[in-house]
This record gives C-alpha cells, structure tokens and sequence, in this order.
C-alpha cells in the first residue's frame, strides 16, 4: 500500500523542500501518469491521515505536523496559491491586514481577503474560515507586499485598511471594536497617503464616517484635517454613523455631516 501511494508522497515532500504548501490536482495529473481513479484515491488517503486538505475544489494544502491537530494550516500560508490557482486579483484586509501594522486586536474568527467579481463562495467548515469581499476595483499603490514563509502576501496598506474597516465594521466587530482598531493603526497612517486615497475612494459615506471618528473620537487631527478640507469641494449629504433602518433626525451638527446615533466607547 505505502509503495502504491509513495509516488504521491514524494510529490508533497518534494514541494515542501521547496517551501511551498499547496498544490492543485491538475499539477499532480500533470506530473504524473496515473488515472483520475488513481490519484483520487491517493488523495483521499492522504486526507484521512490529515497529511492535506481539500480548500477549494482541486485545490489542497499540506499539513505538517504542527498544525495536524487543526486540520490545516494558517491562510497566510497559501493564499497567494489559492488566489493564484483562482486567477483573481486580491489583497488581504480587515483585522487580517490591521494584523501586520502591529495591532495587537482580539484574534479574528475568519480571515478576511478582498477579491473582485464574480465573487466567491466563502469557505466555512470546522477547521477554517475565509471570508470574500467584493470591490469593484482598487489603486495598486495601496497594496503592500508582506514577507511571509512562502513568498509575499498581498495586505490593504494601512490607510485602505483603516477606511475598509469603516466600510465593513460589522464583518470586522462593529463600530466599538473598529475604534479600538483604529487608535492602534493611526500611528502608522501617512496624512497625505491618506488624502489621496480619500478622492477616489468609494463610497463617499465611509469617508465622512472615518473623518467623523478620527477627530471626534479619537482626536486626530492631524489625520482627519486634510480629510475634510477635500471632502467640502465635493457633494455629500448627511448620514447616520451607524445605518439603520428606522428613520432617524438629521441633525448633525458637525462639518462631517455624520449623525452619531450610537455610543462610542474610547
């Protein structure tokens, strides 16, 4: 039996001397000359003693023993792969990327990857959780390129992070957590970066709300200054911190014409 499957662990150990930690079915038909029932067979055994395991359809990653009680292995460690073997363009974000600029947050539940469309099921079973937003399109000069034991992964710079976090605070723990976030990620946020991003950033709504909450809330002028001096030569209108569905007043007597109609804790 070991000698019958043996050509297939040999493939895997090869490319884990090689530092990689996925591979796709198509890359083993390739290689070798063995039937579908064949290979199959061999993966499915390999997945039984949880050597790999299956992610997207044709698509595995290897587990070493380290992570074998887990049932499989840190995203960071063949995302790039995945996206890659998806063709589609996309960088890591959220409190994944807020992760890499040293924000010491709670430890996300999933792992949060920014795609373009047609979008992607997410992935959701016991051992692992990566969820995939849909933008329409974003500046490459705000993507960074971080080290990791594989190659490179592509993270949300901290200016796109800090506004995508606005933009999704719920997917990211909602408003209280996103604050939190953000008095951390300030620290790394580059004021003129920042101000560019801003003018082609959508949509316009997320903008005046991370203005609103980064002077505020947190007081960072030096930040949300420039912010607003460019959002009074463009039209918007008011609108409520956090959206609801019940009508509300108004009224918001700030130049970001956010309503705050919830309590921020600081």
């Amino acid at each position: 039996m070991i000698g019958q499957y043996g050509y297939l662990e040999d493939f895997i150990n090869e490319l884990r001397s090689k530092g990689r930690y996925a591979f796709s079915l198509l890359e083993v038909r390739s290689k070798f000359e063995q039937s579908d029932e064949a290979i199959k067979k061999a993966l499915q055994r390999l997945k039984k003693k949880r050597e790999i395991a299956l992610i997207r359809n044709e698509f595995y990653v290897i587990i070493t023993p380290e992570y074998r009680s887990k049932g499989t292995i840190p995203p960071p460690l063949f995302i790039p792969d995945l996206m890659e073997f998806l063709r589609k363009d996309y960088y890591v974000g959220l409190l994944n990327a807020a992760s890499y600029y040293g924000v010491l947050c709670q430890q996300p539940l999933s792992f949060s990857v920014i795609t373009m469309r047609p979008s992607l099921r997410n992935i959701n079973n016991d051992h692992l959780k990566i969820n995939f937003y849909i933008k329409k399109e974003w500046n490459k000069n705000n993507i960074v390129l971080k080290k990791i034991d594989t190659g490179y992964i592509k993270v949300s710079s901290p200016e796109l992070t800090a506004l995508d976090l606005v933009c999704y605070f719920e997917q990211a723990g909602g408003l209280n957590k996103v604050v939190k976030v953000l008095k951390e990620l300030s620290v790394n946020i580059d004021a003129d970066k920042m101000l560019d991003l801003v003018k082609t950033y959508s949509p316009i709504t997320t903008v005046q709300r991370l203005g609103f909450l980064l002077e505020e809330i947190l007081n960072k002028r030096g930040l949300s200054d420039p912010i607003k001096e460019y959002i009074k030569t463009v039209n918007y209108f008011p609108v409520l911190l956090k959206p609801q569905k019940e009508k509300s007043e108004m009224i918001t007597g700030n130049d970001w014409k956010v309503v705050q109609n919830v309590v921020i804790e600081n």
